[in-house]
């Protein structure tokens, strides 16, 4: 599934494999192979692609409907 996030992602901003796969620092052979689940990517790589394509990652409780991004994380009072 996180595949089919980051090709939607990359497709919503009008990027290509070539563009974001320069911008991550990986071949775009390896871009492809995320995106098709060939192999599997760490959690670093989705937030600077997310970040490449003007995207946040949110996270929400569902139960109390609070959320904080990773940019929250960063901070020394967490």
């Amino acid at each position: 599934m996180i595949g089919k996030a980051i090709k939607k992602m990359r497709k919503d901003s009008n990027y290509n494999q070539e563009y974001i796969s320069k911008k991550i620092n990986v071949g775009r052979t390896t871009l492809s192979d995320y995106e098709r689940e060939k192999t599997a990517i760490n959690f670093d790589l989705i937030e600077k692609i997310a970040e490449c394509c003007d995207y946040e990652i949110i996270f929400k409780n569902k139960k109390t409907n609070e959320t904080w991004n990773t940019e929250d994380l960063k901070r020394k009072d967490i």
